[in-house]
């Protein structure tokens, strides 16, 4: 997957200053969000410039999703949150910005907003509020 609108762009994430890392493994680094949703937002991503984090091989996905797992580890003792978001929008209609695959992993705490619920489905807020529609579950 690519952008062709930035073909010729330096990608951002593959010139990390190295002040901003705070945990990698073979495959995989983590670092500080430069524009942070909440204290503690880390960026966790391939080393290896793939467009998609779904471009990867076996071995750098599995990499990839323990460093994930590491970095929550990690900030859950450094910052103590409540929760987390973790996020990835993958491809043009999904809004990824840098294509250089990438996972959010965002510290939550009680109250950063009035009600929670629907996380990542406020991205499409007529479809947000989906406890409130008749279910046609039948369980």
């Amino acid at each position: 997957m690519s952008n062709p609108d930035d073909s010729r762009q330096p990608c951002a994430l593959c010139v990390v200053p190295a002040e901003r890392i705070w945990c990698q493994n073979e495959h995989a680094l983590a670092f500080w969000d430069a524009y942070p949703l909440t204290e503690g937002h880390t960026l966790v991503i391939p080393q290896r410039h793939l467009a998609s984090v779904f471009d990867a091989e076996p071995a750098e996905l599995a990499a990839l999703w323990r460093l994930v797992a590491e970095v929550r580890a990690g900030l859950l003792e450094r910052f103590a949150p409540d929760g987390f978001t973790l996020g990835i929008n993958d491809g043009v209609a999904a809004g990824q910005a840098i294509f250089h695959g990438h996972v959010h992993v965002i510290p939550r705490r009680r109250g950063d907003v009035p009600d929670p619920r629907g996380g990542i489905r406020w991205l499409i807020p007529e479809r947000a509020r989906y406890w409130t529609e008749p279910s046609s579950d039948p369980c």
